[in-house]
């Protein structure tokens, strides 16, 4: 590795070296009780994918280049320096990793591993050895959301062939569009997923809430935080915020997408609108009756997949359960305790990955698999794209015999 690209990587990491990083790094006893806690470990018990080895991918450099001891004597701290090996290590670590962070809540110090990872991200970024479809992924979204104005017309027309389809659902008013976009002061501007599938389902609710609602023309998810570039992720996150802001809307609420939820309600900073998941939106509905329910329309015993980063991550766990207790009378969880809830194997950009993370999504989320076949459920629920995605593909790799639904489409079939 040139001297000039290490310098501009260890850049890189000092400027996500925070005080709460460096305590991080500085904390960890290696007392072991994350290993088991990580649905990798689990499910492929090799020491390299427990938390605190992935973490020490990172910590070996900051040894080396960021305390004095690993400047004068690394023999002792095991520290690493940066060169071409370390760049291989740092992929394995990232990209082993879900972003989870199921072993933070068994962590006695609270350790972030995620957050350690971010630092293997954002060197391998700077690097320019992220996973490139990823950075692609990215790079479409931006890019659509500097040529907006070129593709609003063609995607306004195609909602158009959608309408029918919403009305179905839930008939309106003759004079009513059942999907509008560009309302001013609208009470929520709602942020999509590229597919009918996350726009029918939520219009008919919304419509059926009587909602004064507005559709985003930008679809929800950041790709920009999966392949773990700051700057693309505030890019991707800018669009959606100046367009409520253009809008002037009361209320972002994000569809079932994970990620984009958590980025956009945890890194945005302070708004003048509320942010939302549309599973809080819809819990809210019920609670105020603009929405009553069809119960038990769906039968068998219904199981719950908390989606990380809605979840664990951002501690919507409550909503989902009120919801599907007026969908059954049948429902099993997957966890006693939510937020201990095992992660479905997906995250952290591995879905979009597609069959270059095939392999390893299904063999290190076995563990997730054997838990959904305890429950004999027959539907298994979730609340997030690349967890039904995930879910769906273990289903069929274990034969775990469920349907794979998303919760925003049982409301919309429920709906009376």
């Amino acid at each position: 590795m040139e001297e000039n690209l290490r310098e501009k990587l260890l850049k890189a990491f000092e400027g996500k070296l925070t005080k709460t990083i460096a305590m991080y790094l500085e904390t960890c006893s290696r007392c072991g009780i994350c290993t088991t806690s990580c649905h990798v470990f689990n499910s492929m018990p090799r020491p390299e994918y427990s938390p605190a080895a992935r973490a020490e991918v990172v910590r070996r450099l900051y040894k080396k280049y960021f305390k004095l001891q690993g400047k004068f004597w690394p023999s002792l701290g095991e520290a690493k320096p940066l060169d071409d090996t370390a760049l291989d290590d740092l992929d394995r670590a990232a990209y082993s990793c879900t972003g989870c962070r199921r072993c933070m809540t068994f962590c006695p110090f609270g350790i972030d591993t995620q957050q350690i990872m971010s630092i293997a991200k954002l060197i391998l970024v700077a690097a320019h050895a992220e996973p490139e479809i990823l950075s692609m992924l990215a790079d479409v979204s931006i890019s659509k959301g500097e040529s907006i104005d070129l593709i609003k017309q063609g995607f306004i027309d195609g909602l158009e062939r959608l309408e029918g389809e919403v009305v179905e659902k839930w008939k309106i008013d003759a004079e009513k569009i059942p999907i509008p976009t560009e309302v001013q002061e609208a009470d929520i501007l709602y942020v999509a997923l590229a597919g009918a599938h996350s726009i029918i389902p939520s219009a008919a609710i919304f419509n059926a809430a009587c909602e004064n609602w507005t559709l985003s023309f930008f679809e929800a998810v950041n790709f920009g935080a999966f392949v773990g570039d700051p700057g693309k992720t505030r890019l991707i996150m800018d669009r959606i915020i100046n367009e409520a802001n253009r809008l002037n809307v009361k209320e972002v609420c994000i569809c079932e997408c994970g990620t984009a939820f958590r980025v956009l309600k945890q890194m945005s900073g302070k708004q003048s609108f509320k942010i939302s998941s549309i599973t809080e939106v819809h819990a809210r509905y019920i609670r105020e009756k603009r929405i009553k329910l069809e119960k038990n329309r769906f039968k068998g015993i219904i199981t719950y997949h908390d989606p990380c980063q809605i979840a664990r991550n951002a501690g919507i766990m409550d909503e989902p359960r009120y919801i599907i207790k007026h969908l059954t009378d049948n429902f099993t969880d997957l966890s006693k305790k939510p937020e201990e809830n095992w992660c479905c194997g997906g995250g952290g950009g591995l879905v979009a990955m597609g069959q270059d993370s095939h392999d390893f999504r299904m063999k290190s989320s076995k563990v997730k698999a054997d838990q959904v076949k305890a429950t004999h459920a027959s539907i298994l629920v979730t609340a997030c794209e690349n967890c039904h995605s995930q879910l769906s593909d273990l289903n069929k790799y274990y034969k775990m015999g469920v349907e794979v639904k998303f919760l925003s489409s049982m409301v919309a079939d429920s709906l009376i």
